[in-house]
């Protein structure tokens, strides 16, 4: 089951959530590129600061994954999922989101939807 969250409505989950999230990229090679980055909003884009083989691989593959872990005591994870708009070296990252969701984390109580979209409250 699942239940959109409004791209518009971001802000507000975000700093729920808080700044520090895990950035997926794929590498050459079609394999998944995993690090850890403290992300932002920037108007109507995340910006986050990167290295060169993510930067690299955003430029190569523009397809960006944030995940943020739940707050404490929460049961479910943010996922915003993007496109990354600059990849050099010499600023923050920007990526404009394209969807966002909360995932229910494995060992949650209760009976939760698995996954819920994120919708303007």
């Amino acid at each position: 089951m699942s239940i959109a969250v409004d791209l518009h409505a971001l802000g507000e989950r975000l700093a729920e959530y808080g700044s520090s999230a895990y950035l997926l990229s794929v590498s050459e090679g079609d394999r998944p590129h995993v690090v850890s980055v403290q992300v932002r909003l920037d108007g109507d884009h995340l910006a986050a600061d990167v290295g060169r083989r993510t930067a690299t691989n955003l430029g190569d593959r523009p397809t960006a994954t944030f995940l943020r872990p739940p707050p404490e005591g929460g049961a479910y994870s943010l996922i915003v999922d993007g496109v990354a708009l600059t990849s050099d070296d010499s600023g923050p990252l920007a990526i404009r989101p394209t969807a966002a969701v909360l995932h229910r984390i494995a060992d949650a109580p209760g009976d939760g939807a698995t996954c819920l979209p994120l919708t303007a409250t």
